[in-house]
């Protein structure tokens, strides 16, 4: 089979990640992008960007023929209503899978799914993710297949992660979530690796994986906070946000987002999210069948964005401050 990889969401975060790892590797790499983008970020002898849009048939068949592998990353994380998410997240999927088994020989198919699918009564961002999946197990019964779901991804180019992470570097460390809450994290590379590691692999058995940094049990925000003053050598203040004045602004959004017509991050959904006590997970069975192992700490992938961004020289063994905390 050749080594011509079709994928989605490539001008995103993880896409454009992906799409440079995949182009150093010497695979092929096929990209569906929006004709209505003034410019293409990523260039190179290997990359082929494809123009269309997950529910243009047409563009689809182009994207997939004579590939060996679909990687689906395309997502929408902000929204304001159920059929918005559902439009993308889970008739996107539908529409892929569709056109994985109308190519022959079939394709394999990596769905990138979310952590959040785990818990789909939170959010509609929750619900679509876990009927992708759910669809993907039904429909795409005759394809070799497997979805990740990774946690909290940050790194180079993160627009969610990253600038919370800048904010600590000032010395501040809001927190949303319940003090004692908890989540895995996960640095761009270490999930690259994990999909090229797969895509190394002769057979793919139809499996939904978790995956995360190597730290058993996740971070409290307050180890966020720590790492970010060791890396920046600095006290980072943490302090908690009143739940009520969240919510109510999240309502607040969505309403101005419904005026003004704009997809809003915060939203009732968002919030549950946030106050969910327990976003861990285990890397136990991915590594077991496909021998995949993170190489990133939180400290060092840290590290590493904020270099990447000019807040710190590239340095090591900075000394560590701590934090202080307070509630309001």
């Amino acid at each position: 089979m050749s080594r011509v990889i079709a994928l989605t969401g490539a001008t995103g975060f993880i896409g454009s990640a992906l799409v440079k790892r995949l182009g150093a590797d010497g695979f092929v790499v096929r990209a569906l992008y929006r004709q209505s983008r003034a410019s293409l970020p990523i260039q190179g002898p290997n990359i082929h960007w494809v123009p269309g849009q997950l529910d243009d048939p047409g563009s689809l068949e182009r994207l997939v023929e004579g590939s060996e592998t679909i990687i689906h990353c395309a997502g929408a994380v902000r929204g304001s209503e159920r059929r918005h998410f559902e439009r993308v997240n889970t008739e996107g999927v539908a529409r892929m899978v569709r056109a994985a088994m109308q190519t022959h020989p079939s394709p394999r198919f990596l769905l990138l799914s979310s952590l959040a699918a785990r818990e789909p009564q939170l959010s509609y961002y929750a619900a679509s993710k876990r009927k992708a999946e759910e669809l993907l197990r039904a429909d795409g019964h005759q394809l070799n297949w497997v979805a990740l779901r990774p946690p909290a991804v940050y790194g180079p180019g993160d627009r969610e992660i990253t600038p919370l992470f800048k904010l600590m570097g000032k010395g501040v460390a809001p927190q949303a979530s319940p003090r004692q809450a908890r989540i895995s994290m996960l640095y761009i590379d270490d999930l690259v690796a994990a999909i090229v590691t797969l895509l190394a692999q002769d057979d793919w058995h139809r499996f939904i994986f978790e995956l995360h940094d190597g730290h058993p049990g996740g971070y409290r925000w307050d180890d966020v906070a720590h790492a970010v003053a060791g890396v920046t050598d600095r006290t980072v203040h943490t302090f908690r946000l009143p739940r009520a004045a969240i919510r109510s602004a999240a309502v607040v959004n969505m309403l101005a987002a419904r005026v003004f017509g704009y997809a809003p991050m915060l939203s009732p959904g968002k919030v549950r999210e946030i106050e969910h006590p327990d976003w861990t997970c285990d890397n136990a069975t991915i590594t077991t069948q496909i021998g995949w192992q993170p190489t990133t700490g939180l400290t060092d992938g840290i590290r590493k964005t904020f270099v990447f961004l000019g807040v710190i020289p590239d340095k090591r063994n900075r000394p560590t401050r701590g934090t202080r905390h307070a509630d309001i």
